[in-house]
Order: C-alpha cells, then structure tokens, then sequence
C-alpha cells in the first residue's frame, strides 16, 4: 500500500520505511571528523517512493544529499546516501518523494507527512573517545555490597558507632534512622564467594553501588574517596573482587557521586572546621548565608561545587584523583572497568549555574586517557535527552525511556499506586503508548548513546519488579523479555532473578537470601533463558530495532544485525493471534525458536499466538539481506 497519511509516530509495521542507526544501516558507528560515512534505508516497495534525499544542517545550514537505489528485492527498495562527518554530530533525516502525498520525512520517530522539529533526527557522533566496544548488549548486576553476601571475614569487625548491626535474616526496617544505619555486613569478599551464581546467569558486568567509607548503610554520603571502607575489606578486597571477577570473563563498574560527599568527608571537615574560610577546600562546595548547600535539603549531603577548577582537578585529572585511580590500566586484571555516575543529572547544578556537561565532558576524557576501554554511564529518572549529546556520559540509566514505560505496561491498577516520584499514580497504558513513549525518547538520542546505556525495570531505588506485578507474576516474564530483547545495556538488581521483593526502594534493599530453598526458581528458570537467548544471538547483542505491531496486549518488534534477524513477540494478557507475513521476513522458515512456544511459520504469514503474558523469539539468518557494506569504516574527507 502506499504511505498512508497516519498522523505522527503511532503507525508501525513492516510496509513502512524503516532506518535505525544500527550497522545494519550505517557502515562505521564510531566515525571520527571529516569521516565519509553511508547510510542506507529500506523502502517497502507498496510505498511508491520514487527518489530519496538525506537533508542535515552542517554548521546549522540545511544540505540536501541524494540517495542512490542500490538493490531491489521482492519486498524492499534500498537507498544509500554518502554523509560527511563534517560537525561531531551530524543529524539526518530521510525526505521520501513519491506516493500519494508526494512528500514524507522519517526520522527516529517514524514516518511523518509534516514538517517536524530536528529533535528527533537521527545523528552519528563523531567525538573522541568512542564507548568502549565491550559494553554493547552486554547484561549488568547490580550489587549493593551490605545487602549481598557477608564473608567469613566480616565478623570479625567490628561495627561502627553510626550503625545499628542487623542478622542476615532480620527484616530491612524502612523508617529513618534505621534505613540508613541498618547494617547487614555483606562485604566485597562475599561477592568474590558468589561470582560462580552470577556466571550460572551469564551476567556480563558486575554494578557495585558505593564502596567508600561513609556514615550509612548505602555509602552515597562518602567520608573519604582514599579508600576502600574497610567494613568492605578495604583496598585488597576490591583488589581481589575485580582480579577474580575478570578471570572469570566479568567487567567489574564502581558508583562514583559527583554532586556531593558526605558531612563527615575530609574535604568538608576542612571547609567547615576552625579556619576553614581559608583552606582551598573551602570552595569545593557552594555556600549561601553562610552556610552550605545540601543535596534536596539533606544536611549530611552538602553539594559540591563544579566551578571549582581545582575540585575539578582532583577529582578526575589527578593521577591519584577518584576517577583514575580505582580504573584498572589496559592489560592488568586488577581495577574498574568504568564509573556509574550517581545524581549525574543535578551535577554542577544550581541556580544561575550550570556546567553539567562541562563535568561530564572531563570525566569522559580523563577516563578515556587512562583506561580508554573503561564505560561512563549517569544516573537519570526524567527526560535525559538533553544531558545526553554524546560528548558526556556514554550512556545513562533509562529510567524515563525504558523503565517507566515498561512499568506502565505491566502494572496493576487494582494494586497500590505505583508513582516513581510522582504525585499521581503511573497510568496504565495500551502497547501504542508504550512504544510510542519508548521511540519518543530514544528518537533525541544517538544510536550509540542508545546502545551504551542501561535499560532497566527496577533498581535499589526503585519498587521491585516482583511487587510490581504482583497481581500477575507471569508478568515478571513479560517485563524481562523486554529487558533482554531490546538495544541498549540490560541492568538488573540483586536477587531480581529469585524474585526478591520490594514496595519501594529501601524495602527492596533486603539481604540477598542464599537459602535456595526459598529462591523462586521458575524466575530464575526465565532469567536464564531469557539471558542465555540474549548471548546467543548476534542481532538480540547488536542488532538494530524495527517495531512491527503494538497494540493492546502486544509488541512485536525485530532485532536486525548483518548476520541474524531476531523476531520478538511480547504480550501482556492472551490476545487473538497475529500475523506477520512472511514475504517481509525472508529466510524465517528456516529459523528456531530461541525463546518460548507459539510461533507458527506457514507458507504466507508467521502466526504469533500468546494464550497468556509470555515472551516468544524466533531467529534466523536472512536470505535475502538487502545491502551489505564493504568496510567497516568508510575513507574520510578533507572538508
């Protein structure tokens, strides 16, 4: 059929034009200036696109290039346009000629039939320092140390005077003083005793939430960044958690807070003691009426000021300063293997200031001199989009894009209200929406920066996924299947995989329970899988992402690389069945299922049945491919 003149962003499907910033669509992902980089789009040939043209603003000037047809297949007609890397990002859009409506632009968003603001175009970045190639489909735990496992080490320390000592089995008491002062014991030592349950998983990267020594259970009011706490185990027991973690194939990231410390710090003990108006720590913080700054009012957090070029210094440049010196060197075992960046978004914030992405930018160029493979992700909860132009934090934690969304999906309005910082409980949401909410966000970020960050459906600091749906725990299937299915970092809590539970985030910061007797191993059984499908297909780790259906209770969508095609059907409740036809999907009757039952591939359409929430995923190798590039990277220009 020929593009019909559906409004906006909500219309998917295989008939429509279709580009993502995969390598499946763009012949180098980490181009450098001057870079001549291709791009190709497919256009279903029921659209009737005659010509193509790729319009971009170098130096915020509008340039139109023109496609050039290069393959027609039974199905599709594909377009390659030449693009230069001419600024650090180079935003482009498709102009698709022909049709009924003669005129029609694709960008991260869809197909529209109106002019449409830049914010969504698609971009390649050309800034130095690339993510680190590693990290790309790569599945992330997360590790709160206190909570995790207790060595036989920790008992014999002794508990600080700020901390009420719990037993392993003692119920997580929510109600402050006691969130913050519970301690449970769990040390780095217990980790290293556990590594083996998480290469079981085939998790690739182990998260640690702070490690410094500070006044609470959860270690983000830091007293030193000179050590590791030695209720932890100190320095040779991050010494021996990352040696061990990297001899068995896992990259270990740390949790740094750049927007404040903790009251007890060296640094503020010097600014705020007896002389402390003329020690040069007095203007790492920001002071108003003579007093401190605290993050959201918190006395014990006062808030670091970023305009401070000597802060600055120690913090990321000092060859001693946090950020380098806990990052392993290239080819040693020992060290981090990147930073999670908490609050990154209220960084070098406040009032009239703002030099956010002044810090991010020197962050990332600190880490990428010294340990240039190491990952740099920022904590984020709202629209991230802006913090991220690709010069800053690789990626982020996508709470907005991802979590929320999928939040919406699957809870319960008979439950209790679920508002993540709201004051109005999440609505309930049909698949549209959902897809719709998902491509709006990403749509305003690179693809690399897409790829880059973590997609998670809970956190330490969030409700437990479990809790979530606890109206239907076959849902904790469905909110997984989209975790492990779709580009980008997959991050999960703690004990998430044994269904651990947790109305809100301290209630969720319970003890990990090592008693498999109580482990809820039909999720566990689904976590496996579903990780196990994710690192066994080329284009479920790297490949692109095209939605085909999203309506109600169900999402369809495809994972595309060079090599393999990913169909994935995720649904929410038992719906009537779908068909995909086959014409659009060559080579799918020679696939496998990867995940799950309920495809049926016939000779004129796959028929997706779902009699229930559940998760099915079907891969093959295409047969008839389109276009594939040459090189990996394209020549580069002088211009």
């Amino acid at each position: 059929m020929p593009l019909s003149p559906v409004p906006d962003s909500r219309a998917v499907g295989l008939h429509l034009p279709h580009h993502d910033g995969s390598r499946r669509y763009v012949s180098n992902l980490a181009p450098r200036l001057g870079d001549l980089v291709d791009v190709l789009v497919r256009v279903p040939l029921e659209s009737e696109v005659e010509r193509v043209h790729v319009r971009t603003t170098p130096d915020g000037e509008t340039e139109f290039a023109p496609g050039r047809l290069v393959r027609t297949t039974a199905t599709d007609a594909w377009w390659r346009v030449r693009l230069t890397c001419h600024n650090p990002v180079t935003n482009y859009r498709f102009l698709l000629v022909g049709g009924p409506t003669k005129y029609a632009w694709l960008n991260g968003t869809g197909v529209h039939h109106r002019d449409v603001p830049d914010a969504s175009d698609f971009r390649l970045v050309a800034h130095d320092s690339p993510p680190p190639a590693w990290a790309e489909g790569a599945v992330v735990y997360q590790i709160l140390p206190d909570r995790f496992a207790r060595s036989a080490r920790a008992d014999r320390r002794e508990t600080p005077d700020w901390a009420q000592p719990a037993r392993w089995t003692d119920p997580v008491d929510p109600r402050p003083p006691a969130a913050s002062s519970q301690l449970y014991g769990g040390d780095l030592d217990g980790v290293v005793d556990h590594l083996e349950h998480l290469v079981s998983l085939g998790v690739d990267v182990v998260y640690l939430t702070p490690f410094f020594p500070a006044r609470s259970n959860h270690r983000y009011d830091a007293s030193s960044f000179e050590q590791v706490d030695p209720l932890l185990g100190g320095d040779r027991a991050l010494r021996r958690l990352t040696t061990a973690a990297h001899e068995r194939g896992l990259r270990v990231m740390g949790d740094f807070t750049t927007n404040h410390t903790g009251d007890a710090h060296e640094w503020f003990l010097a600014a705020a003691g007896p002389g402390g108006r003329q020690t040069p720590e007095r203007d790492y913080y920001i002071w108003e009426n003579g007093s401190y700054v605290a993050w959201l009012g918190v006395p014990s957090l006062p808030k670091l000021n970023h305009r401070n070029e000597a802060l600055r210094h120690r913090i990321f440049d000092h060859p001693r300063g946090v950020v380098r010196r806990w990052l392993g060197r290239p080819g040693r075992r020992e060290g981090l293997d990147g930073w999670r960046v908490d609050v990154a978004n209220m960084t070098g914030r406040w009032r009239a200031t703002d030099v956010n992405h002044d810090v991010a930018r020197q962050m990332r160029a600190s880490m990428a001199r010294h340990a240039p493979e190491a990952l740099l992700v920022g904590e984020h909860f709202h629209d991230y989009t802006v913090d991220l132009p690709g010069d800053g934090w690789h990626g982020v934690m996508n709470y907005a894009g991802f979590c929320k969304p999928v939040w919406n999906w699957v809870r319960d309005t008979a439950g209790d209200p679920m508002t993540m910082g709201a004051p109005a409980p999440l609505p309930v949401l049909e698949a549209g929406a959902v897809v719709e909410t998902m491509r709006d966000f990403t749509s305003r970020i690179s693809w690399q920066s897409l790829v880059h960050s973590f997609n998670l459906v809970g956190s330490h600091d969030v409700t437990r996924l479990r809790t979530l749906v606890d109206h239907d725990p076959r849902l904790v299937e469905v909110a997984a299947g989209l975790l492990f299915t779709m580009p980008s970092l997959a991050m999960f809590t703690y004990g998430d995989e044994i269904g651990m539970e947790g109305a809100f985030g301290e209630d969720g910061r319970r003890p990990m329970p090592w008693d498999e007797s109580t482990w809820d191993h039909g999720i566990l059984d689904v976590y496996r899988a579903l990780i196990a499908a994710r690192r066994s297909s080329d284009a479920l780790r790297h490949g692109g992402l095209r939605w085909v259906h999203a309506e109600g209770d169900a999402i369809v969508f495809l994972r595309e690389s060079p090599t393999e095609t990913a169909l994935v059907h995720v649904a929410r409740a038992a719906h009537e069945p779908l068909t995909v036809p086959v014409r659009h999907l060559a080579g799918v009757e020679t696939g496998r299922a990867a995940y799950g039952s309920g495809v049926r591939v016939g000779k004129r359409a796959v028929t997706l049945k779902a009699s229930g929430p559940g998760v099915r995923i079907w891969s093959w190798a295409p047969t008839d491919d389109g276009v594939r590039f040459r090189t990996p990277r394209a020549r580069r220009t002088g211009r």
